[in-house]
């Protein structure tokens, strides 16, 4: 795992804002559900939890399957995204990239 991809899901796990390269966390004020943490890389959310919330939260592939997003995501707890013949599979089991939930 790349030094910026443990700084970065660090960051995000402790809800502190940070810029590093081509990831950022961001911390965001929804109405609906009060404050939201985001790891964002390129921009596109790629994870999300409600601030403070260290039990779950959910994870997407922000449309891209590239080698940066896997390694970003895989840096999470419990998340294991692996690729066979072109298909991403998260935790064993196919994924499309669409947000799921991740328990701790």
């Amino acid at each position: 795992m790349r030094k910026v991809t443990r700084n970065i899901v660090a960051c995000f796990l402790t809800d502190t804002k940070v810029n590093e390269g081509n990831s950022s966390v961001s911390i965001e004020y929804d109405s609906s559900v009060g404050s939201v943490t985001y790891l964002k890389l390129h921009g596109n959310n790629i994870a999300r939890k409600l601030t403070g919330n260290k039990n779950m939260f959910e994870i997407c592939n922000g449309g891209w399957f590239s080698n940066t997003t896997k390694e970003r995501l895989n840096g999470l707890p419990n998340v294991s995204i692996q690729q066979k013949k072109g298909l991403w599979y998260l935790n064993g089991e196919v994924w499309d990239g669409g947000w799921t939930l991740i328990n701790l």
